[in-house]
């Protein structure tokens, strides 16, 4: 462990329900059944007030869930890869995923996750109840982000989109990169229903949360409610990518 030299200090910010930058000097292990020799962190959560749980992991040399993620008549689950390779499983159909590969799983097919490799595998993984729209059911998907073509957003050059999911209604949620060239920005200021779960890539920048300005940089997590103010600039000499999730394609109930 490093020693401190200095006072405790941290760039994380916690709004319970409106938005949070979590750095990842803070993040700490959480012992999660079924999850084995790994690191993992909780992100978001509906303790947080979101809707669903986002979580970190590093699977070491062996690391694996052989209990299986997911899987039960309502929870839909997403694994996106962001450092080394590993094998998932949607039931019992392999999947290899390399670094951008990533694997969707709708409700009743559960989740395996086993890294075979002596190298650590870095993962971003996502659950959330699925809100099921009749006579439509969402499929299993596997791609890579480095096959996808990146269009322009909004019609800006500088601010390009990429969809992991297919936009058919059947899903309530997708998972985009969002990638920024230097100095590119949102068109404006968004104030939405949908919220996000969003882990820098790449990049730095100065992030509008709820109309206030925080600096982020690659590493970080934002949770975004629902009608928090929201946008970006991106600074520095790097391109600013994240990845997000979106809730979709679906009325808001009356309660």
């Amino acid at each position: 462990m490093n020693e401190r030299k200095d006072i405790l200090t941290s760039r994380a910010i916690i709004k319970h329900g409106l938005y949070a930058l979590i750095p990842p000097e803070g993040l700490v292990n959480n012992v999660i059944p079924g999850f084995e020799n790994c690191h993992i962190s909780i992100l978001a959560s509906p303790k947080l007030g979101a809707s669903f749980v986002d979580y970190l992991v590093t699977l070491y040399e062996g690391g694996k869930n052989k209990q299986g993620f997911g899987g039960d008549d309502s929870v839909e689950t997403f694994v996106y890869v962001l450092e080394g390779e590993l094998t998932a499983f949607a039931d019992d159909e392999a999947v290899h995923l390399s670094a951008g590969g990533y694997l969707y799983c709708p409700p009743h097919v559960t989740m395996y996750l086993e890294n075979g490799q002596k190298e650590e595998t870095k993962l971003f993984l996502y659950k959330q109840k699925h809100r099921h729209l009749e006579g439509h059911t969402p499929w299993v998907v596997s791609g890579n982000v480095h096959e996808i073509e990146a269009v322009a957003y909004e019609g800006l050059e500088y601010m390009r989109l990429q969809d992991l999911l297919p936009t058919d209604i059947a899903f309530d949620m997708n998972f985009h990169i969002l990638t920024f060239d230097p100095a590119g920005s949102h068109p404006f200021i968004e104030t939405h229903v949908q919220q996000h779960g969003a882990y820098l890539l790449s990049g730095q920048g100065v992030y509008n949360l709820d109309n206030k300005w925080v600096p982020v940089k690659k590493g970080d997590y934002i949770f975004m409610g629902p009608y928090v103010q929201q946008a970006t600039y991106a600074v520095g000499q790097e391109k600013l990518s994240y990845l997000y999730s979106k809730d979709c394609n679906r009325d808001e109930p009356l309660d």
